[in-house]
């Protein structure tokens, strides 16, 4: 347990912003689950439609420090070559 001031606040942050990365993190596997299903269908348009609305998800998941911005490059990438094999 905390015994400084500061050292509790730092805890009441840190759950704080675990919260928020815990989201942010579980959207984006919801937005590259929905990628992964059109793929699998088999349609190329639904596949490249929600690629689209994905990409600034992962992105934003980058800038913000949850994942690291090769994770995301590579991500991006191996999901767009996967819908232009379609």
């Amino acid at each position: 347990m905390a015994n400084h001031k500061s050292a509790e606040k730092r805890i009441r942050q840190t759950e704080r912003r675990t919260e928020v990365n815990r989201a942010r993190v579980s959207r984006i596997r919801t937005f590259v689950k929905k990628v992964e299903l059109a793929i699998a269908s088999g349609n190329k348009d639904a596949a490249a439609e929600a690629f689209k609305a994905a990409q600034p998800e992962i992105m934003r998941g980058a800038t913000k420090g949850v994942l690291h911005r090769n994770t995301v490059a590579r991500k991006l990438s191996r999901l767009s070559a996967r819908i232009k094999s379609l």
